[in-house]
């Protein structure tokens, strides 16, 4: 049994849980690639894919990716993405979010200089305001463009949120 908003790696058991949110989302493979993908990714390093918990029942997820080192300037501005976050409708706003949020800050900051995501102005972009982040305007105006430096903290601090710094993009 797990506890309510409890995050840790998914697993392959956790696959038919994982899959309607995937639907949800808005995949366009079918079940047995996106079965496979999700095995690959799983155990790719640069990788983290984490899910939350009410009880027993796996109610979000989410992925997100180091992009790795940069051919000119190594690590000094190695960024990761946050591809998916998503929370069960039933089970939103009761904080499950934020953990996956949290999740995500804790592994990027311990391994990249900046996090980044694109969320949809109305659908999105809401939650990550309340959670204090700003978007910025980006080719799809609809899509505003969310980014953590960690360059201005220390590696492996996790600030708690509504209280770690935000550094606007310049």
């Amino acid at each position: 049994m797990t506890a309510a908003g409890l995050v840790g790696p998914l697993v392959t058991a956790e696959w038919p849980a994982l899959w309607p949110m995937l639907q949800a989302m808005g995949t366009g493979s079918e079940e047995p690639a996106a079965r496979a993908r999700f095995e690959r990714l799983r155990r790719d390093p640069c990788w983290s894919l984490v899910g939350c918990h009410a009880g027993d029942r796996l109610v979000g997820y989410a992925a997100a990716q180091d992009r790795g080192t940069h051919v000119r300037t190594g690590d000094e501005h190695r960024t990761a993405r946050l591809h998916d976050l998503y929370v069960d409708p039933a089970v939103r706003r009761q904080g499950l979010g934020r953990s996956l949020m949290a999740a995500v800050v804790d592994w990027a900051g311990g391994r990249v200089r900046y996090l980044e995501w694109q969320a949809h102005e109305t659908r999105s972009a809401p939650f990550y305001l309340r959670l204090g982040y700003r978007g910025d305007p980006c080719p799809q105006p609809e899509y505003p463009t969310f980014e953590i430096d960690f360059g201005s903290r220390p590696p492996l601090e996790v600030p708690q949120v509504g209280g770690w710094p935000r550094k606007p993009r310049s």
